[in-house]
């Protein structure tokens, strides 16, 4: 679903700005005690606000994590554009771990991964993007495949992820992981 989120429609009126707020403060404090499967009614109910209320500023669980994961993609968009003179390889690296490492912020999340970022969020969006920038820069200099996609990218955070949450002695082994998958598509 590309519905745009409640943050880029007309401006919420002062209650429901504040129910808003609410809801993403209690799915903040729920997702990171019990994942990103937890369910939606502990979160409307910690937030104060009954589940109608919740489905109304959230239509489904992708839109509410998509918009828990707004500032963070947003400002790993912003961290990743800096790091140009770091050279294509390196920064493909950068953006990739960093990426695993927003995924694992809640147990749960890397199986959405894909939905979230196609929410329509800015973050979202922005995450997306430099994804697509730092893919060309590198297929560009040389250094990933020409047939690999942001989708391909996708794919691996998500199997690091998941790999991650399965095993937590793997969380150290991240840079390993993603310095694998790049190995692998690289074309050296």
């Amino acid at each position: 679903m590309n519905r745009k989120l409640t943050t880029d429609d007309a401006p919420l009126r002062a209650d429901a700005a504040r129910n808003r707020k609410r809801i993403l403060e209690a799915a903040e404090a729920v997702f990171v005690e019990r994942g990103a499967d937890a369910s939606l009614e502990e979160v409307a109910k910690r937030a104060g606000v009954g589940i109608g209320t919740l489905y109304r500023r959230f239509a489904t669980r992708d839109e509410l994590l998509a918009a828990l994961s707004d500032t963070r993609l947003l400002e790993l968009a912003e961290a990743s554009r800096t790091r140009d003179a770091l050279g294509a390889d390196a920064s493909v690296r950068s953006f990739v771990r960093e990426l695993v490492g927003h995924t694992t912020h809640y147990r749960g999340l890397a199986a959405s991964l894909g939905a979230v970022l196609k929410s329509g969020a800015a973050g979202c969006q922005a995450s997306s993007q430099e994804a697509q920038r730092l893919l060309e820069r590198a297929q560009a200099a040389g250094v990933i495949r020409g047939d690999v996609t942001v989708g391909d990218l996708v794919c691996v955070v998500m199997a690091i992820c998941l790999s991650v949450e399965q095993d937590v002695t793997t969380t150290s082994r991240v840079d390993h992981l993603v310095g694998v998958f790049l190995d692998g598509i690289g074309t050296r």
